[in-house]
């Protein structure tokens, strides 16, 4: 008797990209959650110039270790994720971050979702079904006018623009090895992505406070964020849309 099963196939070449910077104390447990919940994957650590053992404690692990000479900050620590993946020929590249506060177990969403819908990025939600540690009251007020404001300039709705759980295909992964937001890259790169008419979507997940450390975002920091980021959105709307010709064609 057959019965109809629905395996979803493991990728030929998947990336984990870890952005890191001073994560020395929990470094290691992320690497061994990724490892045991997607063991098919390579795991790459970007060491963004940390002044603790970050680099070598992720090397004892087991993971590659990228070490930039600079804090260049997310969106550079990124792009170096997203050009090894490219020039290793990967089919996906998924960013995880190296505090704990995403599940490597909930990869296997993010990959169904875009197997099934064909999207290029497809982000991990903590917003949709609101379980999960769900960032302070402020914070939360500043992620929703900016989900509003992307889902408004693309027409493609957005409930946690500011996630940085995001699953890359190799068009998106191709695209953001040449072109990557600085600062605080994750609205911004939506909107990259729409400008070269890629696509977009999300998926619920569920997030965790942080293992340990502090956020590098400050009180201040949140305020030239916003300020930042919806003038960057506002100019990159302004900007005509190019074709995706990258990567490989659509």
């Amino acid at each position: 008797m057959k019965t109809n099963v629905n395996i979803t196939p493991i990728p030929s070449k998947v990336l984990v990209i870890v952005p890191a910077y001073n994560e020395a104390e929990g470094i290691e447990c992320v690497i061994a959650q990724i490892r045991a919940e997607i063991p098919y994957a390579d795991v790459l650590v970007v060491n963004d110039g940390s002044k603790d053992d970050t680099g070598s404690r992720a090397e004892k692990a087991g993971a590659l270790v990228a070490n930039l000479s600079c804090n260049l900050g997310i969106g550079g620590a990124v792009q170096t994720g997203y050009r090894y993946a490219e020039a290793g020929g990967y089919d996906y590249a998924v960013q995880i971050d190296g505090d704990g506060q995403h599940n490597p177990s909930d990869l296997r969403l993010l990959l169904e979702a875009m197997q099934e819908s064909g999207a290029d990025m497809v982000v991990g939600s903590r917003f949709i079904e609101k379980a999960g540690y769900q960032s302070t009251f402020a914070r939360k007020i500043g992620i929703e006018l900016l989900a509003r404001l992307v889902t408004r300039l693309t027409g493609k709705r957005i409930t946690d623009p500011t996630s940085g759980y995001r699953l890359c295909n190799r068009r998106a992964i191709a695209l953001f090895a040449r072109e990557y937001p600085t600062d605080y890259p994750e609205v911004e790169a939506l909107m990259l992505l729409d400008r070269y008419r890629g696509t977009f979507k999300e998926v619920p997940v569920v997030m965790n406070a942080r293992h340990s450390g502090v956020s590098s975002i400050s009180a201040f920091k949140s305020a030239y964020y916003m300020c930042k980021v919806i003038l960057a959105v506002l100019i990159m709307k302004t900007k005509k849309k190019e074709e995706m010709n990258i990567g490989y064609g659509i």
